[in-house]
């Protein structure tokens, strides 16, 4: 018999890699052959960042790192160093989980959008010591701005499943 903890942990951490395919899904579906001018939000940052803050235990690094490979294999980007950085920001994090039980949303905002923000930039500095194609720095930043601008409604939205899907979403 599966003890109900493992079970409910794997349920979760199967939620979270469906969601992830969708997302990536429709993000590498072609619904325009314009190119377009304005990038939009990373949604799958979101999603990780809110539930590394809310429910750590349901997306371990090696998943996380295994669905950000699997991401930058089908979008063609650079293998592993995006991967690299999304873990150092999730243990930045997670650094802070244990003060962040009762801290307010504010404070979590801080500290996503500090992740955020140096993720972008280093990423970006280290494709340009490269001398790898990147995006021009304005765009990365019109992209950081519509992710922190939806990562209060992918928590909002992450709060919500985490506390209603499986009951009340304690484990303990």
């Amino acid at each position: 018999m599966i003890d109900p903890v493992t079970s409910q942990r794997w349920l979760y951490r199967s939620l979270f890699v469906g969601i992830c395919m969708v997302i990536v899904f429709f993000q590498i579906l072609p619904l325009s052959t314009l190119p377009t001018t304005v990038p939009g939000p990373d949604l799958l940052l979101c999603l990780t960042f809110a539930w590394v803050h809310r429910r750590p235990e349901f997306v371990p690094p090696l998943l996380i790192a295994l669905v950000f490979l699997t991401v930058d294999m089908l979008t063609q980007r650079p293998p592993g160093l995006r991967v690299a950085l999304i873990l150092l920001a999730v243990e930045f994090l997670l650094s802070r989980h244990d003060d962040s039980s009762q801290m307010p949303f504010a404070a979590e905002l801080l500290f996503t959008v500090s992740a955020i923000v140096v993720l972008t930039l280093g990423y970006g500095i280290v494709l340009r010591l490269l001398a790898v194609a990147d995006a021009p720095l304005h765009l990365s930043m019109i992209q950081v701005v519509a992710t922190i601008l939806f990562y209060p409604l992918v928590a909002g939205a992450s709060h919500l499943l985490l506390s209603r899907v499986g009951g009340t979403g304690d484990l303990d």
